[in-house]
């Protein structure tokens, strides 16, 4: 599949885009659905190795052959594979690890089982998550994560109990006047508290704000 024809979500642009750590050097991606974030990150980050886990068949293929047709082909891999089976049986540890993960909880599905596997919590719980992560998670590395908001705030208590913390949150609004959509979280075991921010997509007549085109402007390639 040509890489224009991926397609791409608002949370996935925005994780791939504000996530990361200048001197990490291994990444993993949790759900990678069509590659875009690694790919992002591959682009900002010149030093890091990717992997990248994925259950779905068709999402491993097309991420797959994205990745392969990227510049970045070199640095970047899929596994088709759940999480669980991965940390189980995975050597690798990791300095930096992101996700979009599942996150709807006794939400009424849609027919599509695909989106159903994406979207709701069954096939990955927040606990899942937190497992695999203690295994993968290297002491000095970090966590990113995009939830929307109630997701984040039961993502956080969980993992305190884990001694994984919340350090910095971003609130990503679609306009000032309007509630949190989504909320990107960086977690660590170091329990210092970062300033949070917001990110707005777009002004109050409807356009994108300069700051949020800024942010993409580097990454159309990708798209």
């Amino acid at each position: 599949m040509d890489r224009c024809a991926m397609k791409v979500s608002t949370d996935g642009v925005v994780l791939g885009a504000m996530a990361g750590e200048e001197k990490a050097v291994n990444m993993l991606e949790i759900g990678v659905g069509t590659g875009v974030v690694s790919l992002m990150m591959a682009q900002r980050f010149q030093q890091l190795a990717i992997t990248g886990v994925e259950i779905d068949q068709d999402a491993w293929e097309q991420s797959s052959e994205n990745a392969a047709n990227s510049p970045w082909s070199s640095r970047v891999k899929f596994l088709h594979e759940s999480l669980q089976s991965f940390s189980e049986s995975s050597t690798d540890r990791f300095d930096l690890i992101v996700s979009n993960p599942p996150y709807f909880f006794k939400h009424l599905k849609s027919a599509d089982a695909k989106r159903n596997r994406a979207l709701h919590h069954e096939s990955l719980t927040f606990c899942d998550l937190l497992v695999a992560i203690e295994r993968l998670l290297l002491p000095t590395g970090s966590l990113w994560l995009i939830l929307p908001p109630q997701g984040m705030k039961q993502m956080e208590g969980l993992a305190a109990s884990r001694n994984l913390f919340l350090n910095r949150q971003i609130f990503i609004k679609d306009k000032a006047t309007k509630p949190t959509l989504r909320t990107v979280g960086r977690f660590s075991y170091l329990p210092q508290k970062e300033k949070n921010s917001e990110l707005l997509i777009k002004d109050q007549e409807g356009h994108y704000t300069a700051f949020y085109s800024a942010l993409l402007k580097d990454f159309l390639m990708i798209f």
